[in-house]
């Protein structure tokens, strides 16, 4: 069924600058990088789905119908097909279908679609913390990644929040009836009330036991939203720690800060390589040009095919301000570079 989501004031471009630095913090995903977000039709993915697509990744979306709910089942799987765009992929109903058991199953019917996000956020953190200590007397909560290829990049932001933007960037979403009757519809709906009534912070406190409290700093928030709200085409800041949040028009990612090329450099799936004194490596900038030539970076991108959504991530070696290398596509004497597998 669809859910008509609350409005509190909630500033997209501020909940986005969040989510990049989640993955910036964890290195859960390459800038620019192919994504496939498993989609439910809630507001939690439905979030994570159009956060990645505005950061500049590419995005997939894959729904998986476990076929629980009838014809409610049915229509969310609709619904993530038409406004998502999902893959909706068929799961047979396991013997016992616990929550656990039908999130590996998710996870299983899924591997081959490669690198996954989930909509997991804190206030899933915090019912999973409240639910180990409590069955396992243990307080490990949601990692940021799996092994498999499963990341996680909304645990910063509460469910609250995630209702709030899809609602500020116009997207409908839809509920499960069936979370009221799940153990963690029974943490949601009495548990947590009674904790808040104990003390207003339970939740953050149960968060801070899993780790997961962490936040970028107001400075940087406020920085980087001021960068997604600029008019202008093409604008850059400097977040510290060797990142650098980038802007070309429509597009916003996360990129490292120039890396002296003293030895070897590895740079996404490159490994660069150079004697040569004064050279670094950087991401491409709109407006770049070839060392001594008037073509621009871009064109050779284009020449190329390269798809606009890989050039963020492409490395450069240059000097100063002029372009000496792009691996794979114009070599410099002096400079080796080396594709190998992510």
């Amino acid at each position: 069924m669809s859910l008509p989501v609350p409005a509190p004031a909630v500033d997209p471009a501020a909940l986005r600058a969040r989510i990049a630095a989640q993955i910036a913090a964890h290195a859960l995903l390459e800038p620019g990088a192919p994504v496939v977000a498993l989609v439910s039709g809630g507001a939690d993915s439905t979030c994570l789905w159009h956060a990645l697509g505005a950061l500049g990744y590419r995005v997939g979306a894959v729904h998986v119908n476990h076929h629980l709910r009838g014809a409610e089942s049915e229509a969310d799987a609709s619904h993530c097909r038409g406004l998502l765009g999902a893959e909706v992929v068929d799961a047979p109903v396991p013997v016992q279908p616990t929550e656990a058991a039908l999130r590996d199953l998710r996870y299983g019917l899924t591997v081959r679609f490669g690198l996954r996000a989930t909509g997991h956020t804190a206030s899933d953190q915090v019912e999973t913390v409240l639910y180990r200590l409590v069955s396992s007397g243990v307080s490990k909560g949601i990692r940021p990644f799996r092994e498999d290829g499963v990341v996680r990049p909304l645990l910063p932001l509460w469910r609250e929040e995630t209702e709030a933007y899809c609602h500020a960037v116009g997207l409908p979403v839809r509920a499960d009836s069936s979370n009221p009757g799940t153990k963690r519809g029974l943490i949601r709906s009495e548990l947590l009330p009674l904790l808040r009534r104990l003390h207003p912070g339970a939740e953050a406190n149960l968060l801070a036991l899993a780790g997961g409290a962490a936040t970028l700093s107001a400075p940087i928030e406020r920085a980087v939203a001021e960068l997604l709200a600029r008019p202008v085409g093409s604008a850059r800041v400097d977040l510290g720690s060797g990142l650098v949040a980038a802007r070309e028009y429509d597009r916003i990612w996360l990129e490292r800060a120039p890396v002296p090329l003293d030895g070897l450099v590895r740079w996404g799936r490159w490994v660069i390589e150079s004697d040569l004194p004064g050279l670094h490596v950087r991401g491409w900038r709109a407006g770049d040009r070839l060392a001594g030539r008037s073509k621009k970076v871009q064109d050779v991108f284009v020449d190329a095919k390269v798809p606009r959504s890989e050039r963020e991530a492409w490395p450069l070696v240059v000097r100063g301000d002029e372009v000496v290398a792009v691996p794979g596509l114009v070599t410099a004497d002096g400079v080796r570079a080396v594709e190998v597998p992510a």
